[in-house]
């Protein structure tokens, strides 16, 4: 209970009148204080019975399921059982996973309606996750005081990697789906003549087209692939870190999600492989939507382990569950100095018989901290240690391309497109 205006004024009235009574020596005075004191304990007696009989309480009208990392929009029903219009502050609540304005909110509940207090949160993490309780002030009709309560939401709700079709925007670089790849050579279907260019082989010369126009003209094959493809996720300890709205796994699921999506489309066999110290979790390469489908459950179901991640236990398993040239794409940690060489052998364990892209996040924190001017005599020194930590990823970038394997590593809003342009450029040049 926390006493209003009217309930201080009260307490104030009481504690003047017993000092001026005991300064009169008039004891009928001096007893005076008792009145206000009875008053504002009836007062506060009577609003306690009446908030009881209230009955408050609060729904929560929100979808079953969010997406992570964007934000939704729930709407929090408050009701009471009072024939009078009833006061509520409410400090809305949100589990540790989920960002909202914790702002107290004052709203008045109308007689035999529902207000309506709508609240924007942002899933962080990935699972199921029971809303919890809040805690709710109700004013009393004398306006005394707020009476505490807690309410139950009886709400939970499940959180999912993103979905590739509401996301159309942010993967520009492959706008609408693959093209059509163009090949020199015998194909599966004769895509246009053009006029002959310098080193086309002779098979792809239409000697009737030619014959025709007295001039060499070639053809254009378009030819299916049937890619395989393993995204090999890191859930080790350094996955748990914040970058920008999300964790590093946060980004790793949604990007994969995404990508697993769109090469099904292309009617690619995709599978997914979540690894920290050890392999944790495997999906071996499937097409159509039933594989969409049995991916985004296992990457729902993913979380951050407190282990030390390694990168050539990953390898070793993606070598037994695809047994002939795949498109291996590895979402890790390439700035963790303890996983650099690891990430090397990896590679070496991988090529030349698979191709792996290996796709981190750099940390646009540091790239701030290395151009920020200096104010204080700590600045150059941490300028000076943002500057050894970009060089050392750069350094492990280089290292993993001159072994052969493709590597990138960019700020997590530029990730997903990276990924997807270094796929597009990897089919139209059949790199795998």
């Amino acid at each position: 209970m926390h006493l209003r205006l009217n309930g201080l004024v009260f307490a104030v009235l009481t504690v003047l009148v017993a000092i001026l009574g005991t300064w009169s020596g008039d004891a009928d005075l001096q007893r005076l204080w008792l009145l206000p004191l009875a008053l504002l304990l009836l007062g506060l007696a009577y609003e306690g019975m009446t908030v009881t009989r209230a009955r408050a309480n609060v729904t929560i009208d929100a979808s079953a399921q969010g997406i992570l990392g964007r934000p939704m929009s729930l709407h929090m029903l408050f009701r009471h059982a009072l024939g009078r219009d009833v006061e509520l502050q409410v400090a809305p609540a949100a589990p540790e996973a989920v960002e909202i304005d914790t702002t107290i909110q004052t709203l008045s509940v109308p007689e035999g309606q529902a207000a309506a207090l709508e609240v924007h949160a942002t899933p962080r993490r990935l699972g199921q996750h029971q809303w919890p309780s809040m805690q709710v002030r109700i004013g009393g009709p004398l306006k005394l005081a707020w009476w505490s309560r807690r309410f139950d939401t009886s709400y939970s709700f499940k959180v999912m990697p993103e979905l590739l079709r509401d996301a159309a925007g942010r993967i520009s670089a492959v706008g609408g789906g693959m093209r059509a790849h163009f090949n020199q050579g015998a194909g599966a279907e004769i895509l246009q003549l053009r006029e002959y260019r310098a080193g086309d082989p002779q098979n792809a010369i239409d000697w009737k087209a030619t014959a025709r126009r007295g001039r060499l003209i070639s053809r254009d094959y378009t030819e299916d692939q049937h890619l395989d493809i393993v995204i090999a996720i890191d859930a080790g300890r350094t996955s748990a870190l914040r970058a920008g709205d999300l964790d590093r796994l946060g980004h790793y699921i949604n990007l994969a999600a995404r990508f697993a999506e769109h090469a099904v489309a292309q009617d690619d066999r995709v599978g997914v492989m979540l690894f920290a110290d050890q392999p944790l979790a495997t999906l071996a390469p499937g097409r159509g939507i039933g594989s969409v489908f049995r991916i985004r459950q296992m990457l729902a179901a993913a979380t951050p382990k407190l282990a030390e991640s390694n990168p050539l236990n990953a390898a070793l398993r993606i070598r037994t569950l695809v047994r002939h040239r795949s498109l291996i794409v590895m979402l890790t940690d390439v700035d963790d100095a303890t996983v650099a060489g690891q990430l090397a052998s990896a590679a070496r364990l991988l090529l030349p018989k698979h191709l792996p892209l290996i796709a981190g996040i750099s940390s646009p924190e540091a790239e701030a901290m290395r151009d920020a001017p200096a104010h204080s005599w700590l600045d150059p020194y941490e300028s000076l240690a943002a500057q050894e930590y970009i060089s050392r990823l750069e350094r492990n970038v280089r290292a993993l391309r001159a072994l052969g394997a493709p590597a990138l590593v960019t700020r997590p809003e530029h990730m997903e497109r990276a990924v997807f342009d270094a796929y597009v450029e990897f089919r139209n040049r059949r790199r795998v």
